[in-house]
């Protein structure tokens, strides 16, 4: 699925409709007991980091989303009954937190509480004032700090129907986001046709968080992967990893605006061939890092290259269908290397080193460290991600329906970047620090990754065929 921001994603004039909660839904939520289960520690910091840079006096919209098309009219009534069966599936959509004093209580809805209310908002003619109109109520509707926060809309034309979805991080990750069309469209053609709903039920998120966090909470601050962490930050002087390259920002100053870059990258036969080359040290993911080793010593010069590396945290079976934030990182620290197979060589050793270390919550290894991280951003650090996405149900039919993944671009001092394997080929998504020096970096860093993964030797290439089988 190709990310994107609100902006890009092909938006069409049409009938725009909305689905919230009922009124009944929500006022059975304000009744609710505290559900036993907490939030997962990944939760409880996205939506305390939320509260905190609030009251420096800033509105950060975070959310996620999703666009897609249905062909054809649409059945609205079909559509419902396909969204709430939806929502009805993933359990982390119908919980949220409460304050109690400092802390967080989690509240869950029994599936017989859950019903929908539809709105027709209006029609609209023109697609700019649709996207701003979109963008204003996913930033009001998906807020971390409110609930419900979630929302449905579709926008409907006589020969198709664009559905966009938003969603608080909380409640969902990228491969959330990136089975979604598939899901949603499977249980629409059940409701239009009449056919029951079948296949096996997802687990629940609210399930893993509370599995998760005792497991993260039986570690002190004598454990191994603890003190790997407290060696990490302190080499990176005593913080998280930003991007080693200049972005123009000035050290305290007021956390600025963000810009978007989101293009392809490289077509299929070029992500199959850097794939090949690549694969002997462990595929694309571990290339990509090496790349980026490479290039930010060029723009930045910094002898050793640092980041956090994410990864899914669905090590069960159970987790594989669940809808949730299932993300955890691993740090890596990469010396400068002559080429790409040195750079690789060293990604290689520090992935195989260091992935475990991502099964512990950070905020939980950071509490245990005494660090007083107060965030005063939404991205604690930079990031690179890659995701080889073919396989994904319904991947093969992204393009046709005009599927995209959706971030909300809004304020934050760090680089965080997306590679994306589709079946055309490699995208490339990116938010940075609206500053022309950023600009500047961040076109060059996407430049030198092109540059640098079209410069591997084809399969057939004698070189590549060495590498293969070493």
């Amino acid at each position: 699925m190709r990310i994107s921001d609100i902006q890009r994603c092909e938006i069409r004039p049409g009938r725009l409709v909305e689905w919230r909660f009922s009124p009944v839904t929500i006022a059975a939520a304000a009744a609710l007991p505290p559900d036993p289960r907490p939030p997962a520690y990944i939760q409880e910091s996205h939506i305390r980091t939320a509260r905190s840079v609030r009251e420096d006096g800033l509105f950060v919209p975070t959310w996620l989303g999703a666009a897609f098309d249905l062909p054809g009219r649409v059945d609205l009534d079909a559509l419902e009954r396909a969204l709430c069966d939806w929502t009805l599936r993933h359990e982390t959509l119908r919980s949220g937190f409460r304050w109690a004093g400092d802390d967080m209580h989690r509240f869950t809805l029994d599936e017989d509480d859950v019903s929908l209310h539809r709105e027709v908002v209006g029609d609209f003619t023109d697609a700019g004032a649709l996207t701003r109109y979109l963008q204003d109520r996913f930033d009001a509707a998906a807020d971390a700090l409110g609930w419900p926060n979630l929302i449905y809309t579709a926008v409907v034309r006589e020969d198709s129907t664009s559905v966009y979805m938003a969603f608080d991080h909380t409640n969902v990750d990228a491969y959330s986001i990136h089975r979604l069309p598939d899901e949603i469209r499977g249980l629409y053609a059940a409701a239009v046709t009449g056919r029951p709903v079948t296949g096996p039920s997802a687990g629940s998120y609210v399930d893993f968080c509370e599995q998760e966090r005792a497991n993260a909470d039986g570690i002190d601050d004598t454990h191994a992967i603890v003190a790997r962490w407290r060696e990490f930050i302190a080499r990176c002087g005593g913080r998280l990893p930003e991007f080693p390259v200049d972005l123009g920002l000035r050290p305290g100053g007021v956390l600025p605006a963000q810009k978007l870059v989101c293009e392809p990258l490289v077509d299929a036969d070029a992500a199959a061939a850097f794939e090949a080359y690549c694969r002997p040290y462990g595929g694309s993911l571990v290339g990509i890092l090496a790349a980026t080793s490479l290039i930010v010593h060029e723009l930045g010069g910094q002898p050793v290259y640092r980041t956090v590396v994410p990864f899914h945290t669905r090590l069960k079976s159970a987790w594989s269908d669940s809808v949730g934030w299932y993300v955890g990182g691993a740090p890596i620290e990469v010396p400068a290397a002559r080429d790409l197979e040195g750079a690789l060589e060293t990604v290689r050793a520090e992935l195989r080193a260091n992935r475990s270390l991502a099964r512990i919550p950070l905020a939980r290894v950071l509490r245990l460290l005494g660090a007083d991280f107060r965030p005063t951003s939404p991205d604690m650090y930079s990031i690179i991600s890659y995701v080889d996405a073919r396989l994904i149900p319904g991947a093969a039919d992204w393009a046709e329906q005009k599927a995209y993944g959706l971030l909300r671009v809004s304020y934050g001092d760090q680089v965080c970047a997306w590679v994306n394997r589709l079946p055309e080929g490699l995208w490339f998504a990116c938010r940075y620090p609206d500053t022309d020096i950023a600009y500047k970096n961040v076109r060059r860093y996407v430049e030198r990754l092109r540059d640098l993964i079209l410069s591997v030797p084809a399969p057939d290439h004698p070189r590549a065929t060495e590498l293969a089988l070493s």
